[in-house]
Protein backbone atom coordinates (compact mmCIF):
# COMPACT_ATOMS: atom_id res chain seq x y z
CA UNK A 1 0.00 0.00 0.00
CA UNK A 2 1.12 4.02 -0.85
CA UNK A 3 0.36 6.27 1.19
CA UNK A 4 -0.18 8.76 -1.86
CA UNK A 5 -4.10 9.18 -1.22
CA UNK A 6 -4.25 11.11 2.22
CA UNK A 7 -8.66 12.42 2.45
CA UNK A 8 -7.93 12.99 6.31
CA UNK A 9 -9.32 15.84 8.01
CA UNK A 10 -7.49 18.36 10.02
CA UNK A 11 -7.43 17.46 13.70
CA UNK A 12 -9.74 20.22 14.58
CA UNK A 13 -12.67 19.04 12.30
CA UNK A 14 -13.05 15.81 15.05
CA UNK A 15 -14.81 18.41 16.97
CA UNK A 16 -17.65 18.85 14.26
CA UNK A 17 -18.55 15.62 14.74
CA UNK A 18 -20.89 13.69 16.89
CA UNK A 19 -19.64 11.59 19.50
CA UNK A 20 -20.03 7.11 19.67
CA UNK A 21 -18.22 6.08 21.22
CA UNK A 22 -15.69 6.50 24.02
CA UNK A 23 -13.41 4.41 26.00
CA UNK A 24 -11.66 5.76 29.47
CA UNK A 25 -9.25 4.36 31.12
CA UNK A 26 -9.54 0.96 30.17
CA UNK A 27 -7.41 -1.71 31.95
CA UNK A 28 -7.14 -5.59 31.24
CA UNK A 29 -5.34 -8.42 32.68
CA UNK A 30 -4.82 -11.66 31.74
CA UNK A 31 -4.93 -14.28 34.85
CA UNK A 32 -6.04 -14.18 37.97
CA UNK A 33 -4.20 -14.29 41.11
CA UNK A 34 -0.91 -12.85 42.48
CA UNK A 35 0.99 -12.10 39.44
CA UNK A 36 -1.56 -11.10 36.19
CA UNK A 37 -0.11 -10.18 32.97
CA UNK A 38 -1.37 -6.31 32.83
CA UNK A 39 -2.09 -6.53 28.89
CA UNK A 40 -3.89 -2.94 28.90
CA UNK A 41 -2.70 0.25 30.78
CA UNK A 42 -4.90 2.74 30.61
CA UNK A 43 -6.32 3.24 27.16
CA UNK A 44 -8.57 5.78 26.12
CA UNK A 45 -10.27 6.77 22.85
CA UNK A 46 -13.09 8.32 21.05
CA UNK A 47 -14.52 7.49 18.04
CA UNK A 48 -16.38 9.90 15.98
CA UNK A 49 -19.32 9.48 13.35
CA UNK A 50 -18.36 8.88 9.88
CA UNK A 51 -14.93 8.44 10.83
CA UNK A 52 -12.39 5.61 10.43
CA UNK A 53 -10.58 5.49 13.43
CA UNK A 54 -7.26 3.07 13.28
CA UNK A 55 -5.07 1.34 15.77
CA UNK A 56 -1.62 -0.18 14.11
CA UNK A 57 1.14 -1.53 15.90
CA UNK A 58 3.45 -5.14 16.20
CA UNK A 59 1.89 -8.45 17.31
CA UNK A 60 0.90 -8.75 20.99
CA UNK A 61 0.85 -4.89 21.90
CA UNK A 62 -2.86 -4.99 22.81
CA UNK A 63 -4.82 -3.79 19.63
CA UNK A 64 -6.98 -7.05 19.48
CA UNK A 65 -7.74 -7.31 23.53
CA UNK A 66 -8.48 -3.70 23.15
CA UNK A 67 -11.46 -4.24 20.86
CA UNK A 68 -13.01 -7.51 22.43
CA UNK A 69 -12.59 -5.77 25.69
CA UNK A 70 -14.36 -2.82 24.66
CA UNK A 71 -16.93 -4.89 23.22
CA UNK A 72 -16.96 -7.45 25.69
CA UNK A 73 -15.92 -10.40 23.97
CA UNK A 74 -12.82 -11.29 25.55
CA UNK A 75 -12.36 -14.90 26.28
CA UNK A 76 -11.20 -15.94 29.64
CA UNK A 77 -8.40 -15.66 31.21
CA UNK A 78 -8.90 -12.04 29.96
CA UNK A 79 -10.50 -10.05 32.76
CA UNK A 80 -11.43 -5.93 32.73
CA UNK A 81 -10.29 -4.50 35.62
CA UNK A 82 -11.12 -0.97 34.71
CA UNK A 83 -12.50 1.47 32.59
CA UNK A 84 -15.84 2.74 30.71
CA UNK A 85 -16.45 2.01 27.04
CA UNK A 86 -19.40 4.79 26.57
CA UNK A 87 -21.96 4.46 23.73
CA UNK A 88 -23.99 7.25 22.45
CA UNK A 89 -26.75 6.22 21.42
CA UNK A 90 -28.39 8.90 18.18
CA UNK A 91 -30.59 12.28 19.13
CA UNK A 92 -29.79 12.92 22.66
CA UNK A 93 -30.11 9.81 24.45
CA UNK A 94 -27.95 9.66 27.71
CA UNK A 95 -24.71 7.91 26.73
CA UNK A 96 -24.33 4.04 27.93
CA UNK A 97 -21.52 2.06 29.52
CA UNK A 98 -20.93 -1.82 27.35
CA UNK A 99 -19.19 -2.59 30.03
CA UNK A 100 -22.04 -2.71 32.57
CA UNK A 101 -24.89 -3.54 30.48
CA UNK A 102 -27.26 -6.17 31.39
CA UNK A 103 -27.06 -9.12 28.98
CA UNK A 104 -30.23 -8.89 27.89
CA UNK A 105 -29.63 -5.25 26.32
CA UNK A 106 -25.61 -5.98 25.54
CA UNK A 107 -27.00 -8.85 22.91
CA UNK A 108 -29.56 -6.22 21.55
CA UNK A 109 -26.71 -3.81 20.98
CA UNK A 110 -24.67 -6.07 19.24
CA UNK A 111 -24.52 -6.42 15.34
CA UNK A 112 -27.03 -3.53 15.56
CA UNK A 113 -25.20 -0.89 17.15
CA UNK A 114 -21.71 -2.40 16.90
CA UNK A 115 -20.25 -4.73 14.67
CA UNK A 116 -16.96 -6.64 14.27
CA UNK A 117 -15.42 -8.26 11.02
CA UNK A 118 -13.20 -10.84 12.80
CA UNK A 119 -9.74 -11.58 11.59
CA UNK A 120 -9.76 -15.23 9.60
CA UNK A 121 -12.98 -15.44 7.42
CA UNK A 122 -12.25 -19.32 7.01
CA UNK A 123 -12.11 -19.80 10.81
CA UNK A 124 -14.88 -17.44 11.54
CA UNK A 125 -17.85 -18.49 9.13
CA UNK A 126 -18.93 -21.99 10.19
CA UNK A 127 -17.96 -24.70 7.62
CA UNK A 128 -21.15 -26.62 7.85
CA UNK A 129 -23.96 -24.05 6.92
CA UNK A 130 -24.23 -21.93 3.70
CA UNK A 131 -23.66 -18.79 3.55
CA UNK A 132 -27.29 -17.99 3.31
CA UNK A 133 -27.87 -18.75 6.87
CA UNK A 134 -24.94 -17.37 8.48
CA UNK A 135 -26.22 -13.97 6.72
CA UNK A 136 -30.01 -14.83 8.46
CA UNK A 137 -29.44 -15.55 11.66
CA UNK A 138 -28.59 -12.32 13.34
CA UNK A 139 -31.36 -10.83 11.39
CA UNK A 140 -33.77 -13.45 12.80
CA UNK A 141 -32.57 -12.96 16.02
CA UNK A 142 -32.97 -9.13 16.03
CA UNK A 143 -36.19 -9.12 13.93
CA UNK A 144 -37.97 -11.69 14.77
CA UNK A 145 -41.24 -10.35 12.87
CA UNK A 146 -39.26 -10.10 9.80
CA UNK A 147 -40.34 -13.27 7.52
CA UNK A 148 -37.93 -16.05 5.90
CA UNK A 149 -38.46 -14.46 2.18
CA UNK A 150 -38.23 -10.54 3.54
CA UNK A 151 -34.59 -11.97 5.33
CA UNK A 152 -33.37 -14.25 1.91
CA UNK A 153 -33.97 -11.14 0.23
CA UNK A 154 -31.70 -9.03 2.69
CA UNK A 155 -29.09 -11.24 2.32
CA UNK A 156 -28.94 -11.61 -1.56
CA UNK A 157 -28.93 -7.47 -1.23
CA UNK A 158 -25.73 -7.13 0.94
CA UNK A 159 -24.10 -10.30 -1.34
CA UNK A 160 -24.69 -7.70 -3.56
CA UNK A 161 -23.60 -4.30 -1.74
CA UNK A 162 -20.21 -6.32 -1.18
CA UNK A 163 -19.31 -7.47 -4.67
CA UNK A 164 -20.54 -11.02 -4.62
CA UNK A 165 -23.60 -12.59 -6.83
CA UNK A 166 -26.43 -13.22 -5.09
CA UNK A 167 -27.00 -17.07 -6.28
CA UNK A 168 -23.78 -17.53 -4.14
CA UNK A 169 -26.04 -17.61 -1.43
CA UNK A 170 -26.36 -21.42 -1.36
CA UNK A 171 -22.48 -21.66 -1.43
CA UNK A 172 -20.83 -23.26 1.88
CA UNK A 173 -17.75 -21.48 2.54
CA UNK A 174 -15.04 -23.46 1.10
CA UNK A 175 -16.29 -22.84 -2.22
CA UNK A 176 -15.78 -19.22 -1.97
CA UNK A 177 -12.01 -18.01 -2.57
CA UNK A 178 -10.53 -16.00 0.39
CA UNK A 179 -11.27 -12.07 -0.60
CA UNK A 180 -14.81 -13.58 -1.39
CA UNK A 181 -15.28 -15.20 2.56
CA UNK A 182 -14.06 -12.18 4.01
CA UNK A 183 -16.53 -9.91 1.84
CA UNK A 184 -19.66 -12.25 3.32
CA UNK A 185 -17.88 -11.19 6.95
CA UNK A 186 -18.34 -7.92 6.14
CA UNK A 187 -22.10 -8.46 4.48
CA UNK A 188 -22.79 -10.29 7.68
CA UNK A 189 -21.26 -7.76 10.42
CA UNK A 190 -23.42 -4.73 7.82
CA UNK A 191 -26.56 -6.94 8.16
CA UNK A 192 -28.54 -4.86 11.08
CA UNK A 193 -26.62 -1.28 9.74
CA UNK A 194 -24.73 -0.88 12.75
CA UNK A 195 -23.70 2.91 13.26
CA UNK A 196 -20.00 1.40 14.30
CA UNK A 197 -18.27 -1.30 12.04
CA UNK A 198 -15.09 -2.70 13.49
CA UNK A 199 -12.65 -4.64 11.60
CA UNK A 200 -10.18 -6.34 13.35
CA UNK A 201 -7.12 -6.82 11.09
CA UNK A 202 -9.81 -8.30 7.92
CA UNK A 203 -6.87 -8.39 5.38
CA UNK A 204 -4.57 -10.70 7.06
CA UNK A 205 -3.49 -13.31 4.93
CA UNK A 206 -4.90 -11.73 1.77
CA UNK A 207 -2.45 -11.11 -1.54
CA UNK A 208 -2.12 -7.11 -2.07
CA UNK A 209 -4.47 -6.68 -4.90
CA UNK A 210 -7.31 -8.42 -2.88
CA UNK A 211 -6.13 -6.22 -0.06
CA UNK A 212 -6.92 -3.06 -1.74
CA UNK A 213 -10.24 -4.17 -3.13
CA UNK A 214 -11.45 -4.97 -0.24
CA UNK A 215 -10.11 -1.86 1.59
CA UNK A 216 -12.10 0.22 -1.30
CA UNK A 217 -15.21 -1.39 -0.95
CA UNK A 218 -15.14 -1.27 3.00
CA UNK A 219 -14.45 2.48 2.28
CA UNK A 220 -16.77 2.50 -0.54
CA UNK A 221 -19.47 1.44 1.80
CA UNK A 222 -18.54 4.12 4.67
CA UNK A 223 -19.45 6.34 2.25
CA UNK A 224 -22.68 4.98 1.24
CA UNK A 225 -23.86 4.28 4.82
CA UNK A 226 -21.93 6.65 7.24
CA UNK A 227 -21.07 4.27 9.77
CA UNK A 228 -18.24 4.49 11.76
CA UNK A 229 -14.88 2.43 11.78
CA UNK A 230 -12.57 1.19 14.00
CA UNK A 231 -9.66 -0.54 11.34
CA UNK A 232 -7.08 -2.56 13.54
CA UNK A 233 -4.04 -3.85 12.01
CA UNK A 234 -0.13 -4.34 12.51
CA UNK A 235 0.24 -2.33 9.21
CA UNK A 236 0.26 1.19 9.39
CA UNK A 237 0.80 1.90 5.70
CA UNK A 238 -2.35 0.72 5.27
CA UNK A 239 -3.92 2.47 7.80
CA UNK A 240 -2.04 6.06 6.43
CA UNK A 241 -4.09 6.13 2.80
CA UNK A 242 -7.56 5.12 4.84
CA UNK A 243 -7.85 6.07 8.26
CA UNK A 244 -9.05 10.05 9.83
CA UNK A 245 -7.22 9.57 13.00
CA UNK A 246 -4.70 7.10 14.00
CA UNK A 247 -3.63 5.30 17.75
CA UNK A 248 -0.06 3.53 17.94
CA UNK A 249 -0.04 0.83 20.51
CA UNK A 250 3.12 -0.69 22.50
CA UNK A 251 3.10 -3.00 25.09
CA UNK A 252 -0.90 -2.71 26.23
CA UNK A 253 -0.90 1.74 25.90
CA UNK A 254 -1.12 4.06 23.02
CA UNK A 255 2.14 6.13 23.08
CA UNK A 256 1.16 8.22 20.21
CA UNK A 257 -2.39 9.56 18.93
CA UNK A 258 -3.01 11.62 16.08
CA UNK A 259 -4.45 12.64 12.15
CA UNK A 260 -3.34 10.24 9.86
CA UNK A 261 -1.62 13.03 7.73
CA UNK A 262 0.26 14.05 10.88
CA UNK A 263 1.61 10.93 11.74
CA UNK A 264 2.61 10.19 7.85
CA UNK A 265 4.32 13.56 8.01
CA UNK A 266 5.64 14.08 11.46
CA UNK A 267 5.89 11.46 13.59
CA UNK A 268 6.44 12.28 17.17
CA UNK A 269 7.23 8.94 19.03
CA UNK A 270 10.15 7.17 17.63
CA UNK A 271 8.10 4.26 17.51
CA UNK A 272 5.82 5.47 15.11
CA UNK A 273 8.90 6.52 12.57
CA UNK A 274 10.08 3.19 13.44
CA UNK A 275 6.69 1.95 12.16
CA UNK A 276 6.66 4.12 8.95
CA UNK A 277 10.42 3.77 8.29
CA UNK A 278 9.99 -0.30 8.33
CA UNK A 279 7.78 0.02 4.93
CA UNK A 280 9.50 1.40 1.24
CA UNK A 281 7.54 4.09 -0.44
CA UNK A 282 6.18 3.52 -3.91
CA UNK A 283 6.42 7.25 -5.18
CA UNK A 284 9.29 9.40 -4.47
CA UNK A 285 12.99 8.70 -3.77
CA UNK A 286 14.52 5.47 -2.59
CA UNK A 287 15.00 5.52 0.76
CA UNK A 288 16.86 2.39 3.25
CA UNK A 289 14.36 0.62 5.15
CA UNK A 290 15.44 1.26 8.66
CA UNK A 291 13.16 -1.47 10.88
CA UNK A 292 13.05 -1.37 14.52
CA UNK A 293 15.95 -3.44 16.59
CA UNK A 294 15.07 -5.96 18.62
CA UNK A 295 11.70 -7.22 19.78
CA UNK A 296 8.37 -5.94 22.25
CA UNK A 297 8.95 -6.70 25.70
CA UNK A 298 7.53 -9.70 28.00
CA UNK A 299 4.33 -7.82 29.37
CA UNK A 300 5.36 -9.55 32.72
CA UNK A 301 8.66 -7.92 32.97
CA UNK A 302 8.44 -4.80 31.20
CA UNK A 303 11.98 -2.46 31.57
CA UNK A 304 11.60 0.24 34.00
CA UNK A 305 10.70 4.02 32.66
CA UNK A 306 9.79 3.81 28.71
CA UNK A 307 8.60 0.51 27.84
CA UNK A 308 9.89 1.55 24.17
CA UNK A 309 13.64 2.41 25.51
CA UNK A 310 15.70 -0.70 25.29
CA UNK A 311 14.46 -0.52 21.35
CA UNK A 312 14.81 3.11 21.33
CA UNK A 313 17.43 5.13 19.41
CA UNK A 314 16.86 8.35 21.05
CA UNK A 315 16.55 7.22 25.02
CA UNK A 316 18.15 9.55 27.73
CA UNK A 317 18.97 8.58 31.37
CA UNK A 318 15.69 9.60 32.23
CA UNK A 319 14.21 7.39 30.01
CA UNK A 320 15.13 4.02 32.87
CA UNK A 321 13.56 6.08 35.29
CA UNK A 322 10.03 8.15 34.02
CA UNK A 323 7.13 6.32 32.77
CA UNK A 324 5.77 8.94 30.15
CA UNK A 325 2.11 10.12 30.34
CA UNK A 326 0.03 10.46 27.13
CA UNK A 327 0.00 14.43 26.40
CA UNK A 328 -0.19 16.41 23.77
CA UNK A 329 3.48 17.59 22.68
CA UNK A 330 4.17 21.49 22.90
CA UNK A 331 1.33 23.54 21.64
CA UNK A 332 -0.11 21.08 19.51
CA UNK A 333 -3.68 20.20 19.03
CA UNK A 334 -5.62 17.41 18.64
CA UNK A 335 -2.54 15.51 19.05
CA UNK A 336 -0.92 13.29 22.14
CA UNK A 337 2.19 11.41 22.74
CA UNK A 338 4.46 9.88 25.18
CA UNK A 339 7.60 10.57 25.35
CA UNK A 340 10.23 12.64 27.28
CA UNK A 341 11.29 14.01 23.84
CA UNK A 342 8.65 16.03 23.37
CA UNK A 343 8.23 17.42 28.02
CA UNK A 344 9.30 20.92 26.54
CA UNK A 345 13.09 20.19 28.21
CA UNK A 346 15.14 18.18 25.77
CA UNK A 347 15.90 18.67 22.14
CA UNK A 348 13.90 16.88 19.54
CA UNK A 349 15.68 14.76 16.71
CA UNK A 350 15.15 16.35 13.34
CA UNK A 351 13.33 13.21 12.15
CA UNK A 352 10.79 13.26 14.78
CA UNK A 353 10.81 17.34 14.77
CA UNK A 354 9.99 18.25 11.15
Amino acid sequence: MTADILSSPPATARSGRALILEIRDLHVDYGYGADPVHALRGISLTLREGEVLGIAGESGCGKSTLVYAATRLLPPPGLITGGEVRYHPPGDADPVDILRLPEAELRASRWQDTAIVFQGAMNSLNPVYRVGRQLTDAIAAHRPRSTRAEREARARELLTMVGIAPDRIRAFPHQLSGGMRQRVMIAMALALEPRVLILDEPTTALDVVMQRQILEQIMDLRDRLGFAVVFITHDVSLLIEVADHIAIMYAGEIVEEAGADDIYRRPRHPYSAGLLQSFPPLHGPRRPLAGIPGSPPDLQALPSGCPFRTRCPHTMPECAQVHPRLAPPGAERGRRVACLLHDGSHEVPGALGA
